[in-house]
This record gives C-alpha cells, structure tokens and sequence, in this order.
C-alpha cells in the first residue's frame, strides 16, 4: 500500500502527497516544533512543507527516499523560516497537550544544539538508519555514529546532572 502511495506521489498526484506527509505527520510535526518552538511558526512551516511536496515531489528520484525527502524540505522550510524572522522574546512556554508525555524529554533535548536535536529525531524519532541520515546531512556515515556516540553521552550526562527531569 505504502510502495503504490509513494509510486503516485512521485508522479504529481496530489491526494498520494498529502497521504503520504499524513503518515509521517505527528514525527513531521515534532520535528518542526523542536525547531521554531511554537505552534504558530510550526504550523506555517508545516504548510510550507506541504506547498513544496505538492510543487516538487516529482524531483524525487528513488522511492525509497521520498518519505527522507519530505523530512530533508522540513528542516529546510525551518531553517529559511527561522533565518528570516525577526527576533522575538517568547513571551510563556507553550506545550501542547498531546505532548504532555514529552515534555520532559523535550527539557532534556532543548540542551542539545539544534543540529544535535536533528539528529537525535532522525535516528530515534524517525527511525532512519546510519547511512539515510549520512545522505541527508552530507557527512560521511562513521561521523553520524561517532556524533549520535556523543549526543548520547550529553544527554546521560545532562539527566544525571537533573535529578527533577524524570
């Protein structure tokens, strides 16, 4: 089901689009939040994403990469969003309810630097291997592992340092 979805996505069909970044759109939607913080600036740059996969799925060249392609424009759309919008002062923490569950594995990630958090949602949040997220950040694979090595040492780290985290 998922092969034929993807096969018609990358021929235009706009209905496999849109089903398609509806599979994935809850870890879509983590993903962007962890860049822009908001629900406001995420939901732009989710439609963003939409926008571009409906003008340009049909650039994907291996369905096996069309769901990495997806995850590849989002963080794109984030970081063109976040580096034209002015600097603001968040003004209260805002949660949302579905991710009540996450917010202290949220406190512990935001710790991380972005390009940290990034990897740490590709490998363990979108389950993508070694060698996808290699392709998608252009670096070489061994430096994923060694990176990944050391975002987890952080993290252990971090948590033992915070006994109220858990």
């Amino acid at each position: 089901m998922e092969f034929e979805i993807v096969q018609r996505a990358i021929r235009g069909n706009h209905q496999a689009i849109l089903s398609l970044i509806e599979m994935d759109e809850e870890i879509l939607y983590r993903m962007a939040f962890t860049y822009m913080k908001n629900e406001q600036d995420t939901l732009d740059v989710m439609q963003e994403l939409i926008y571009k996969a409906l003008k340009k799925m049909h650039t994907v060249k291996e369905q096996e990469y069309a769901r990495t392609w997806l995850v590849r424009v989002l963080i794109n759309c984030c970081k063109d969003h976040l580096r034209k919008r002015q600097p603001t002062v968040p003004i209260e923490e805002h949660h949302l309810s579905g991710w009540a569950i996450y917010s202290d594995l949220e406190r512990l990630l935001e710790q991380l630097s972005l390009s940290e958090q990034q990897l740490v949602y590709m490998k363990y949040f979108q389950q993508l291997k070694n060698k996808e997220i290699a392709e998608l950040n252009q670096i070489p694979e061994g430096t994923v592992k060694s990176k990944l090595h050391h975002i987890l040492k952080k993290l252990r780290n971090y948590a033992g340092e915070r006994e109220d985290w858990l």
